[in-house]
């Protein structure tokens, strides 16, 4: 369609221009009509802002158009979305670009959410590790070979009928000597023995103080007469002695909580009935240092000086529950290591710091626990068992590492 500025210039434009406005007064069909009987558009016609109150949509009905959306658009949408829709291209450009836009925009939009979602789970992830690490127990295996002052514990053939099984270690870095440490330790071991060793009738646990303990050791069974041992809290008595004060404790015990079942202590005694010979571990001295399953001796007896404990599960029944009730002791120790050693609790005065080890205490600056293995042997040096083995310690408790 032509676009002549020599065309006679339309009364229209002129009346527009001088009243001000920026459209015809020409609508629909009359512009159809001018634009037949002028020739074309006009160039002044251009100078008008608003076009598009010139009903263009008359122009295209009934016209086929490639642009099949351009089409249904003419013949049913108002002149303004035919115009915005023409502005941006058509089909092919417009709804494109703004398709492209929208789904660029979207697609920032998701960056940006999961670079935001990213980095918050990176956070996270980087606060539950630092929480994980907060809360991680180590204890660590030293290796029996590497280990300058290793303990040995023979074992007779006496014991095989009596009580045959035991495992022991050594533990360094328990911090006993913060607060009620102690306490707490004592307390967690009796727990253990309710529990995981059934009042005792499946195995006892014995701790001793390392410094106090004269190495090599011995797993033996001697007759109750000759056996002597200082309990814990008394004076050093014959076992058949121990045991007669034991059993009336057990019965008053009984009487006045008016109970008919047998306590704890009672069926542990129930153990050594009819027994020829009672198991004990005896130190190079040949001192009783444990009788179990009653109890270990004051001369080894583990006090808030402590640095390095013996350890020593016993059992009637196997090896393995030996193994599970170490395993279960030693993951209690390091948990209670861990919590005093976050609590940082005020050392308080104790009777039993009067008992100072004549060895500096050391500076504990974590809570790791290292295990040193104990090989268990029978009277020819022949390997019976160690602890801890490869197999040993492995724990499900989460936050435990046991490195080796």
């Amino acid at each position: 369609m032509a676009e002549v500025s020599s065309l006679n210039i339309w009364p229209e434009i002129e009346k527009a221009e001088n009243e001000n406005r920026r459209e015809l007064v020409l609508q629909g069909s009359a512009v159809h009509k001018k634009i037949q009987s002028s020739g074309g558009f006009h160039a002044r016609l251009y100078s008008l802002s608003l076009l598009n109150y010139l009903e263009i949509s008359q122009y295209f009905k009934g016209n086929k158009l490639k642009d099949k959306r351009l089409e249904k658009m003419v013949n049913g949408c108002q002149t303004k979305s035919v115009l915005d829709y023409l502005r941006a291209g058509g089909r092919e450009k417009g709804k494109g670009k703004q398709q492209d836009g929208e789904v660029s925009e979207k697609l920032d939009g998701v960056r940006n959410i999961s670079k935001k979602k990213s980095g918050a789970k990176q956070k996270g992830r980087k606060e539950a590790e630092e929480v994980d690490e907060l809360k991680r127990m180590v204890v660590r295996v030293l290796h029996v070979s590497k280990a300058p002052s290793a303990v040995t514990v023979k074992v007779s053939a006496g014991v095989k009928d009596v009580r045959p099984y035991i495992v022991c270690c050594i533990v360094k870095g328990m911090n006993l000597r913060q607060g009620n440490a102690l306490k707490r330790f004592l307390v967690a071991q009796t727990k253990l023995h309710d529990e995981i060793c059934a009042k005792r009738t499946t195995a006892t646990i014995a701790t001793h103080d390392l410094g106090l303990l004269k190495a090599p050791l011995l797993y033996d069974a001697r007759p109750p007469d000759t056996l002597k041992i200082a309990p814990l809290g008394r004076k050093e008595m014959k076992a058949t002695e121990l045991l007669k004060m034991l059993q009336e404790e057990a019965d008053e015990q009984r009487k006045q909580k008016k109970r008919q079942n047998v306590s704890g202590l009672h069926k542990s005694l129930q153990l050594l009935d009819g027994k020829d010979l009672y198991p004990c571990l005896i130190d190079s001295e040949d001192h009783v240092v444990s009788f179990p399953p009653i109890t270990n001796s004051e001369r080894t007896k583990i006090k808030r000086s402590t640095q390095e404990l013996f350890l020593e599960v016993t059992s009637s029944s196997s090896l393995q529950i030996c193994k599970d009730v170490m395993d279960a002791l030693i993951i209690k120790m390091a948990e209670l290591n861990k919590l005093a050693f976050d609590a940082k609790e005020d050392v308080g005065s104790d009777e039993e710091m009067d008992v100072i080890s004549d060895r500096p205490a050391e500076d504990l600056t974590s809570s790791e626990l290292t295990v040193l293995q104990v090989k268990v042997v029978d009277i020819d040096g022949n390997l019976k068992v160690v602890y801890p083995s490869k197999t040993d310690l492995m724990s499900d408790v989460s936050n435990l590492t046991a490195v080796r």
